[in-house]
């Protein structure tokens, strides 16, 4: 079976290689410091490990969502102009327009592959915080990735509802890779609960998920992560998933 490669740029931007086609998560490429978001403002607390010119071409860009500047700021805006093509939620396209494309959820497209094949890419349920949420945190997706003769990779975005989860598994699962974007995130738009996975929860994904292989995204570099790399460790042990767990530094990448 081919391989999946990803890069870790730095919180949820990484680039994901699958059938010789590259994918670019969540592009966030500006530097640390204070980002408002209405009323309230979110710290960047580390730059990315590279900057875009230093990252080779994408194919298209998965953009879960564009209304928090921890998954897209303003140089990831300017990447986006540049990118063949995003595929983002129906609201991301309101708010943007071209070159978001909305993908519905459990619709799919095909990229072409090189070598002559096709890569699917369809589009799931994410939850951004508890339920009842939505109409507060707005409009999310996550995506998977598949292809004959390759690997199944399931990108959650920011999604902290378990219960999607066992959704996508149900539709989609077994998943050979998954993509988790963790740190369960907190702010006072939803005090009282996550709004992205906890260490814990991102182990019980995995065992629902039926995943080989785990890569933590967005996790760190922002003050309003309440877990990290250190707390997935744990949990992960605590379950006994530790040989599934792939922790990268930023800059570094993992095949799988």
């Amino acid at each position: 079976m081919t391989t999946v490669e990803i890069l870790y740029v730095g919180g949820p931007t990484a680039v994901v290689e699958l059938g010789g086609v590259r994918l670019l998560t969540d592009p966030t490429f500006d530097a640390p410091g204070e980002y408002p978001i209405g009323s309230r403002k979110l710290v960047k607390t580390a730059g990315p490990a590279l900057p875009p010119k230093d990252l080779a071409p994408v194919d298209a860009v998965l953009l879960s969502h564009d209304q928090h500047p921890d998954n897209l700021d303003g140089a990831g805006r300017t990447y986006l102009t540049e990118a063949p093509l995003t595929l983002s939620t129906a609201s991301a396209y309101e708010r943007i327009g071209a070159p978001v494309r909305a993908l519905p959820s459990w619709e799919h497209i095909e990229l072409p592959r090189p070598d002559g094949g096709v890569l699917r890419v369809t589009a799931v349920p994410a939850l951004h915080g508890p339920e009842g949420s939505e109409p507060i945190v707005g409009e999310v997706t996550g995506f998977v990735l598949s292809g004959q003769g390759l690997p199944t990779v399931y990108v959650s975005g920011d999604n902290a509802s378990l219960d999607v989860v066992r959704a996508i598994a149900g539709r989609l699962g077994p998943f050979d890779v998954a993509v988790l974007f963790a740190g369960a995130a907190r702010t006072p738009l939803v005090p009282d609960a996550p709004l992205t996975l906890t260490s814990e929860a991102a182990a019980r994904a995995t065992e629902i998920l039926g995943a080989r292989h785990v890569v933590p995204l967005h996790f760190e570099h922002w003050g309003h992560f309440t877990q990290d790399g250190a707390t997935l460790t744990k949990a992960f042990a605590e379950a006994g998933l530790t040989e599934r767990l792939h922790l990268l530094e930023p800059g570094g990448s993992v095949r799988l």
